[in-house]
């Protein structure tokens, strides 16, 4: 059986598996949505959301939230939100989202699905209904995104060495520089799906984001940096209740596909093209599970685990393991590398205190699975990344119902020293699955990059749906390349910003914006050195430092 038809027949035995009518809605809020998730977040926070919705299995379902209408967070609209709404048939007009974004220097930003890595002005423009008859729902939400892709300085190697080393790199993980010449147009099938629902469960095709883990701006399998990809799946739509807690969870089977794009502009002599190995285009098939467990004795809490990979087609094999991620099978050492399988594993845990309006969380993932679990317990650190995180909310005026938050998040995807004596591939780069843990030139798990590491933190002034706040960060580029290909210490490519942002409802519109701006030192590595001879003028040298601006706008209408 061939790996398309395997997509195809599990899926069908998911929807036969739970066709069964019941008359639940099973509308999401689309990742990505100005405003609209984190508000329902940090109502949890304050103890006026379900705390058993642990926020690590996303998107969000209008079943969770108890609502007819997920958008409608602030309760703007009519109790009638459909242009249909009975028992039987619901049809609604989804809102439309409008966002722009302009971009000088260098490419910056991760987390907004089918936009690009790009310098210019782009956009991107959605809308949709979603109709529900008995058990069955439809949801169609195409994305159209056009951006001017303008040509900037990418990476510049001067020496033959550096870029055989940069390639070494590039060549297995699909992640091009520029996406093209000239302008870039698409339309994607963005966040839809049909599906079957019965009770808290749904199965279906979709081509929607999705999200594994607690964390907010970075997750380290599944996030919505890249376009959604084809996928059937099976997922709950609310917590699951049980004698031991309630349960939530998801399980896909798709496909990946390429970009199509080299890694850098080729045809410039100084770019040693004769490094270049291009890539399969055929495209690449994805399983992955998650789980998400709230023990019922300790509210507020839960803990959870992720697991996919990626094989290329012509490298897969017959075993129900080759084409399911089942839990934990198939993720131990031996066994995944006699696959040529790209494969990762995380564990996450997530505490909400809502009488101290606060969150912490964690993920912790491999992409090396050890060999035991001695291995385990001796190198714990051995191929590991993680994301950690935390926010707090404070009154600032009760009678306002007005707030101030604070939080913080950090992320490590760079390789540990125990690689230097082990060996083993920088995460979502992967030498036999040659476009890594990417879709259409983007990466499916943390938007950072592979090896790269980024430390944040926010302080904001809430009302409602309002948000006016400030964000400093420090994001370290590709450190895996840099401590590769050069022994000097004052290389290393890290960028400083600083954003303003600001959220805003009037009616049934939601604006949002933002303004960033970047200091990146020693961009893509470089620095002009001065001859020096004595070890005192080390530090004496030009820095090769780069300023980058982004302007986004954005503005959501509820019909």
């Amino acid at each position: 059986m061939t790996t398309k038809n395997t997509i195809y027949a599990t899926a069908l035995l998911l929807l036969l598996a739970v066709a069964k009518p019941h008359p639940l809605s099973s509308q999401t809020l689309p990742l990505g949505m100005p405003a609209l998730e984190d508000k329902y977040r940090r109502d949890q926070l304050l103890g006026l959301l379900d705390s058993s919705i642990s926020f690590s299995v996303r998107p969000l379902y209008a079943d969770a939230l108890q609502k007819s209408d997920p958008h409608d967070v602030d309760s703007v609209r009519s109790s009638e939100t459909g242009i249909i709404n009975n028992e039987e048939w619901t049809v609604q007009i989804l809102p439309l989202l409008w966002q722009h974004q302009v971009t000088s220097g260098f490419p910056y930003g991760w987390n907004d699905g089918s936009l690009i890595p790009n310098v210019g002005y782009q956009t991107q423009l959605s809308a949709g209904l979603y109709a529900r008859y008995k058990f069955l729902s439809i949801q169609l939400r195409p994305e159209f995104v056009y951006a001017q892709n303008n040509y900037y300085l990418g990476f510049d190697g001067k020496t033959e060495p550096s870029w055989r080393l940069w390639y070494e790199f590039y060549n297995n993980i699909d992640m091009p520089e520029h996406f093209g010449d000239g302008a870039y147009t698409r339309l994607f099938p963005g966040q839809s799906s049909i599906r079957i629902n019965y009770r808290s469960l749904s199965a279906g095709i979709s081509t929607e984001n999705i999200w594994w883990g607690p964390g907010i701006r970075n997750s380290l399998l599944m996030s919505n940096t890249a376009p959604g990809f084809l996928h059937a799946t099976i997922n709950t739509t609310s917590p699951i209740r049980s004698n031991i807690g309630s349960f939530e969870g998801q399980f896909i089977i798709g496909k990946l596909d390429p970009s199509g794009f080299a890694p850098t502009k080729q045809g410039i002599p100084s770019h040693y093209d004769q490094y270049y190995i291009p890539k399969p285009a055929a495209s690449r098939y994805i399983s992955g599970l998650t789980v998400s467990w709230q023990p019922k004795w300790l509210p507020g809490l839960s803990l959870g685990f992720a697991q996919s990979f990626v094989v290329n087609r012509s490298d897969q094999g017959q075993g129900i393991a080759d084409y399911l991620s089942l839990p934990f099978i198939g993720y131990s050492g031996t066994s995944e590398q006699s696959r040529n399988r790209d494969a990762y594993l995380s564990y996450f845990g997530r505490w909400v205190m809502p009488k101290g309006n606060a969150e912490i969380y964690m993920e912790y993932g491999r992409n090396e699975p050890a060999w035991d679990l001695r291995d385990l317990a001796v190198q714990l650190e051995n191929s590991r990344a993680y994301t950690v995180g935390f926010r707090k909310l404070f009154p600032f005026n009760r009678l306002r119902n007005e707030h101030m938050q604070i939080g913080i998040e950090a992320t490590q995807t760079e390789k540990t020293r125990t690689l230097e004596v082990r060996g083993g591939n920088t995460w979502y780069i992967h030498p036999q699955v040659r476009h890594g843990y990417t879709h259409r030139g983007q990466l499916l798990g943390a938007g950072i990059g592979p090896g790269s590491n980024v430390q944040a933190i926010y302080v904001s002034w809430l009302k409602g749906v309002k948000q006016i706040g400030l964000q400093v960060e420090r994001l370290v580029h590709l450190n895996d390349f840099y401590y590769a290909a050069s022994s000097d210490i004052r290389r290393n490519w890290v960028d400083l910003g600083i954003s303003a942002l600001t959220e805003w409802d009037y009616r049934k519109f939601i604006f949002s914006g933002r303004i960033h701006y970047a200091r990146s030192h020693n961009y893509q590595y470089e620095l002009i050195d001065h001859p020096r001879e004595v070890r005192e003028d080390f530090w004496n040298f030009t820095p090769v430092d780069k300023n980058q601006f982004q302007l986004t706008v954005g503005m959501m209408y509820r019909f």
